[in-house]
């Protein structure tokens, strides 16, 4: 959904590049995003009251959308890992 607000791309414009090289060597990352993109949207749907829930399970989800943000972040500027050269 386009016009969902808490896109990756709008968290982390000055990481777009990386995202994208992550999420295609990475299946981890990858999947946090996935993640990540899914309790967003629930929550846009949520907050949209498309699909109304309980104040406790908006609660909840923001609590993992922020957790998967910190890890997505930390992933992002974690230093790069050079190959050792024999």
């Amino acid at each position: 959904m386009p016009n969902t607000p808490h896109q990756l791309a709008e968290e982390f414009p000055e990481h777009l590049a990386k995202i994208r090289h992550l999420r295609e060597v990475d299946g981890h990352f990858h999947r946090i995003c996935e993640d990540y993109q899914a309790v967003n949207l629930a929550i846009h749907r949520a907050e949209t009251d498309i699909e109304p829930v309980a104040d406790l399970s908006m609660i909840n989800m923001r609590k993992e959308r922020m957790r998967l943000k910190d890890e997505i972040y930390g992933m992002l500027t974690r230093p790069e890992k050079v190959a050792d050269n024999p």
